[in-house]
């Protein structure tokens, strides 16, 4: 979850699990790689933006899109710099900046638990 402004990033899935819905930058970890450098990469591969001030922000149990299963490691970042392009046709239809209080549907799974741990605080959702 990216913030710039009171605005949050966004990027329409395509060609995977959830496509067509709105969800966050974010991919699989690199072997050896720290999760927050794995943020950062994903981040900037996936929208050509650079983050920083990454820090947790919840753990979710993502079980919707059978057959996958997933353990989501949710964080919440700081826009540094660049502004967001599809730098993965194949991956995004749209990436751009949305206002907190009128946020895009349909939404990846998890979406919302990003959202709710931003406003409670509340990090971990098992369900």
């Amino acid at each position: 979850m990216v913030l710039k402004n009171g605005k949050v990033l966004f990027g329409q899935r395509k060609n995977a699990h959830g496509d067509g819905e709105f969800s966050f930058p974010g991919g699989h970890l690199e072997h050896g790689e720290s999760i927050i450098d794995c943020a950062k990469r994903e981040t900037k591969e996936e929208t050509g933006i650079e983050i920083e001030n990454v820090r947790l922000l919840c753990v979710s149990n993502e079980k919707k899109y059978l057959p996958k299963h997933y353990l989501n490691i949710g964080l919440i970042a700081d826009w540094k710099s660049n502004e967001p392009k599809i730098t993965e046709p194949d991956k995004y239809i749209k990436v751009g900046w949305y206002d907190l209080e009128n946020l895009p549907k349909p939404r990846f799974e998890v979406v919302d638990n990003y959202l709710e741990a931003y406003k409670t605080g509340k990090k971990l959702f098992d369900y």
